[in-house]
C-alpha cells in the first residue's frame, strides 16, 4: 500500500492545544466494526460498551521530563536534546537540535554545569549517543532541569506536567505519553471495576518511533524504531485466562497493542512473561492475534498510527470515521479526543 491511502484533510484548528479541565469529559466516537456504524459519546460513557469479564491492557509507562536545553561548552551555542532510550548506565540514545554541530566529543552542559554530557557516538536521523555526567540521582536531577516532552504540533504551554501523564503511570523512561490512557481517571477505572471488567498492565517505552514519520511511499519499506517492552507473568496468565474464557481483550492505546501483539505473534498466540525491543509495523492486511477492541486517540495523517488502526477496522472505514470526526469537530491528537473501536 501507498502512503497517499492513509492521508485525510485535517484543519489545523482542529488539533487540541491543550487538555481539557476533566480527562474523561473527551468525546468518544464509537466504530462498531460488525455494523459498520459510527456513534458520538463521551468517553465517561465508555462504562456503556464494557462488559464483565472484558480485559483492558493499560501501558504503565511513565513520561520523563525528557527535553533539556544546554549549549555547547566550547563555544555556548544553543542545543536542545530530547531524551529517547536508555542504553546503558548513563548512555541515552536522544534526538539532538542543531544535529550538524553535535559530533562525538562534543560536550553540552546543562543548567549551568548541574548536568554535562558527552557525545560518545552517531546515529541516523538526528539521532546521537550522550553520556550523561552529575552529582546525586539522575532522575531527580532531570527532574530539575528538564521539561515535559510535547509533541511537536502542540504549541501552548503546558500548566500542569500531571495533564501529559496517565494516572497509572509507574515505570519511568517514556518521551511522550501513551496518549489514549490520559482520558482516565481513578473514579472511571474504579467503576469499570465495579463493572466486572479487568485492568492488566504491560510496559512500553515510547521512542523514536513516535517521532518518526514514514518517508518511503511504499509503506512496507518502513522501518519502525525498536522500542522497550515488558509484560509481567501475572498480566500474561491474567490475559491467557480471557483468552481461554472467550471474554474480550480490548487495548488502551496502540503502544498496550503494539506489545500484546508482539508477544502473540512471537509465541503462536499465547502470553508469557517477557521483555525486549519491538520493531512490530502493523499495518492493512495484518491479522490480529491478541487484541478484539482498542481505545486510541485520533492520529495524524500518513502515520503508522492511523495504519495500525486502519488494519483493525478497514482503512475505507477508518477514512470515513476520520472524515466526520472533522466534520462534527472532534479535537485531535494528544490532547484531543478518543476512538473505540469494537
Amino acid at each position: 500500500m501507498e502512503i497517499e491511502d492513509f492521508d485525510f484533510d485535517l484543519p489545523e484548528e482542529l488539533i487540541a492545544q491543550t487538555p481539557l479541565e476533566e480527562r474523561a469529559s473527551s468525546r468518544l466516537m464509537v466504530l462498531n466494526r460488525e455494523n459498520r456504524s459510527i456513534t458520538h459519546h463521551h468517553f465517561y460513557d465508555i462504562l456503556d460498551f464494557l462488559k464483565s469479564g472484558d480485559c483492558l491492557v493499560l501501558n504503565n509507562t511513565e513520561v520523563l521530563p525528557a527535553r533539556l536545553y544546554g549549549v555547547k561548552e566550547e563555544t555556548g551555542a544553543k542545543v536542545e536534546v530530547l531524551l529517547l532510550t536508555q542504553l546503558e548506565d548513563d548512555d541515552w540514545e536522544v534526538l539532538v537540535k542543531p544535529a550538524k554541530k553535535i559530533t562525538e566529543g562534543t560536550k553540552i552542559s546543562f543548567g549551568e554545569g548541574k548536568l554535562t554530557a558527552t557525545c560518545v557516538d552517531t546515529k541516523e536521523h538526528g539521532g546521537r549517543v550522550l553520556r550523561f555526567h552529575y552529582d546525586g540521582i539522575f532522575y531527580e536531577v532531570l527532574d530539575q532541569l528538564g521539561e515535559m516532552p510535547l509533541p511537536p504540533y502542540i504549541k501552548e504551554q503546558l500548566d500542569e506536567r500531571n495533564r501529559y501523564q496517565t494516572v497509572y503511570a509507574k515505570e519511568k523512561g517514556s518521551a511522550a505519553a501513551p496518549t489514549a490512557g490520559l482520558h482516565f481517571t481513578e473514579a472511571l477505572l474504579q467503576q469499570i471495576r465495579e463493572k466486572g471488567v479487568e485492568i492488566a498492565f504491560i510496559t512500553l517505552h515510547v521512542g523514536l518511533g513516535t517521532f518518526r514519520p514514514v518517508s518511503v511511499d511504499n509503506i512496507a519499506e518502513h522501518e519502525m524504531h525498536a522500542e522497550f517492552y515488558q509484560m509481567t507473568k501475572e498480566t500474561a496468565d491474567q490475559l491467557n485466562q480471557v483468552k481461554i474464557r472467550g471474554d474480550r481483550i480490548i487495548s488502551v492505546g496502540t503502544t498496550s497493542t503494539r506489545t500484546v501483539e508482539t508477544i502473540a505473534r512471537d509465541t503462536g498466540g499465547k502470553f508469557e512473561e517477557r521483555n525486549g525491543w519491538t520493531d512490530i509495523f502493523i499495518y492493512p492486511p495484518y491479522q490480529f492475534k491478541a487484541i478484539d477492541g482498542l481505545i486510541t486517540n485520533f492520529h495524524l495523517p500518513k502515520s503508522t498510527l492511523i495504519m495500525l488502526v486502519s488494519a483493525l477496522a478497514d482503512r475505507d472505514f477508518i477514512l470515513e470515521a476520520y472524515n466526520k470526526a472533522v466534520t462534527e469537530r472532534y479535537r485531535f491528537f494528544s490532547f484531543g479526543d478518543a476512538m473505540l473501536i469494537m
